[in-house]
Parts: C-alpha cells; structure tokens; sequence
C-alpha cells in the first residue's frame, strides 16, 4: 500500500462514518472535514482545512477507492462514499477491523472489538483475531502487521498490538503518523504544504468543471 497519512485518515472516515451514521451517508465535504479532525476515536487529533481534504479525495478517486456522489434531484452539494469494499474485496468484519486500526492507531485484538460495536458485532476475541489474521495474510499485500510489545505498554506476548499497512510499514513503537504537518496551521508553510494545496487546487477545478458540462449537457 501506498497512501499518504491524509488519504489514509479520510477513508478511513469514509469507512466508518458509512456503519455509524448511514442516515448522513454519502458524507458531504464538510462532514468529512469533521469527522477528519473530531477530538473523539482519533488518534492522532488532527485539523485539517478543505483542500487537504480534497486533494485526498481526488488521489483515493483516482485509486478507484472513493466515488463522487454529484448532485441530483435538487440538491446543490457532491457527496463522497468509499468503495474499497469493492476494490479490496473486503466485508463489513474486514472493513471495521481495518478502520479501527486507521483511525485509531496500532491496538490489541480487545481494543478492536472494542471500538467497532457500532460498525461490526464481532462475537467474542477470536472473531476479531480470525479477521486480522486473515487481513495480515492477504495476497499480494497484507493490510495489517502484527507488532511486537511497545515501549512503556503493559502489553504482553500473549496481548499483541495490531496495526493497518496502508501507509507503509510502522515500527513497533511508532507513536502514529504525522497528520499534523497538514494541519490549517501547517498549510501556510513548507514544500508539502504547497503541493496539498495545489492538489486541492485541481481537485477543485476538475469538480467546476464536471458540474459545467453536467449543466451544458455534455455528460453521457
């Protein structure tokens, strides 16, 4: 996998947000841009500006993991749903395990089940157990990786962390991914922060451009 800690957290949201409020499901840019950066099941806390947030969604589009949902029967505003179910080939037990791991950090087996009762009822431990190992065997690239006991965690052998790939391999102490470089605050300065915001750029542009030929009637 090869995603950058930006696209990883806001599929991850996508993810989760489709289980836990699947009223508000596709969500629009502003719900992802919050459930991005809440202060709650998060790990790291985040805060991300709009263009951070869409230049991932236009990267995940064109990795065939996220959808437009444009605008329809009076509505004025695209929508965003995920679709790494299909591009994965992952069920709901898969997907929760895995989003668990994004959004949240490297976690034991009793965490993940833990914190996805509202996507997936996972029986008892070994369900949960049986779904990360078969994560961490999938071919041609595992998803997750069991690591070794962390430093100043009471964790022990039999109690192993768990940790998603998608954004490369972590070590066995990592403290998580360094989101906040594309933080509102960071989007002012450094290379990385350009490129984000050139990236958004376009995203914003291609989007103008898809709603003016919708309404000159050049779609198929």
């Amino acid at each position: 996998m090869d995603l950058s800690d930006v696209e990883v957290r806001v599929l991850g949201c996508l993810i989760e947000k489709e289980r836990t409020v699947p009223d508000a499901y596709p969500l629009t840019l502003n719900a992802l841009r919050l459930a991005c950066n809440q202060t709650s099941g998060r790990n790291p806390i985040v805060a991300f500006d709009d263009r951070a947030v869409d230049a991932a969604l236009l990267s995940l589009k064109s990795q065939g993991l996220v959808r437009f949902v444009h605008p329809a029967h009076g509505s004025r505003t695209t929508r965003y749903r995920h679709v790494a179910d299909e591009r994965w080939r992952m069920g709901p037990a898969e997907l929760a395990a895995l989003s668990a791991l994004v959004l949240r950090g490297p976690q034991t087996g009793a965490e993940v089940r833990a914190r996805t009762e509202r996507q997936h009822d996972f029986a008892d431990l070994a369900a949960v157990e049986a779904v990360l190992d078969q994560l961490s065997a999938r071919t041609p690239e595992p998803f997750v990786t069991r690591l070794g006991r962390g430093s100043g965690r009471a964790a022990g052998p039999s109690d192993p962390r768990w940790a998603h790939l998608l954004a490369g391999a972590p070590s066995d102490d990592d403290p998580g991914p360094d989101l906040a470089r594309y933080s509102a605050k960071g989007a002012a300065s450094g290379v990385t922060s350009r490129v984000v915001a050139l990236e958004a750029e376009v995203a914003s542009l291609g989007q103008r451009l898809a709603a003016l030929e919708r309404e000159l009637g050049f779609t198929e």
